[in-house]
């Protein structure tokens, strides 16, 4: 599968290459461009986008992905897919609203959430998904960056059995699924494993960008291992 499908991520990611890597059909390829972490959609953030867009456009990837949940709480809930598209012609995807999309896809209007975040960013990532029609029941986050931006680089260094307990402790009996926040937490061992305990899909920021990803692609061929949204035939 011939397919290319570029990435952006912030500067400190070490994270979301490397899962979409091991989740990558033959022939597979992900361009990438990094760009500062940005948690708002201010000025800042599209002129640093465009740049990246500009730089990733010149390989002609059938999509381009701004990987990052953060700095993707955008509303409308498409419009920073419409912001890459209208930028360089190739269809467009983004963090947050692919995971809205992803629970949507599994039928969840009730999820529960883990996160690496600290309070603040988590009330803003509840807002977000209410705003878009997905009650929040609980939400557990490790708080990363309560100290500040400089935190965010421990995010990818939390331990596996951590991010597994972490993510048990998070779920609530009615939640319809999982939600594992953040491109920079490396969950994606945990997923296979977290669904078989939970009896329920989990959707990891990773699995759902690079899920949305193909869809616009047009790839539509299931994936295996990597939890139930990858495997459903799209």
């Amino acid at each position: 599968m011939a397919a290319s499908l570029a990435l952006i991520v912030p500067t400190t990611n070490t994270v979301n290459e490397r899962e979409w890597q091991r989740m990558a059909l033959p022939g597979m390829r992900f361009p990438l461009a990094r760009m500062a972490l940005h948690a708002h959609a201010d000025e800042a953030l599209y002129r640093d986008l465009r740049a990246a867009i500009a730089e990733l456009a010149l390989q002609s990837p059938d999509a381009i992905a701004y990987a990052c949940t953060a700095g993707s709480m955008v509303q409308p809930l498409d419009s920073l897919a419409g912001f890459i598209e209208k930028a360089s012609g190739i269809k467009g995807v983004a963090t947050a609203p692919a995971l809205v999309h992803a629970c949507r896809a599994l039928g969840a209007t009730r999820i529960a959430l883990a996160t690496p975040y600290h309070d603040e960013l988590n009330r803003h990532e509840q807002v977000f998904f209410e705003q878009n029609g997905i009650r929040v029941l609980g939400i557990r986050g490790l708080g990363i960056g309560a100290g500040g931006a400089h935190e965010y680089v421990r995010i990818a260094q939390v331990p596996k059995e951590t991010i597994h307990a972490h993510c048990l402790a998070a779920d609530v009996a009615d939640a319809q699924a999982l939600v594992v926040s953040c491109t920079d937490f490396p969950t994606l061992d945990a997923i296979a494993r977290l669904e078989a305990a939970l009896g329920k899909p989990v959707i990891s920021s990773n699995t759902a960008t690079f899920w949305q990803a193909l869809r616009v692609a047009g790839i539509g061929a299931p994936i295996r291992g990597f939890g139930r949204l990858l495997e459903a035939a799209r």
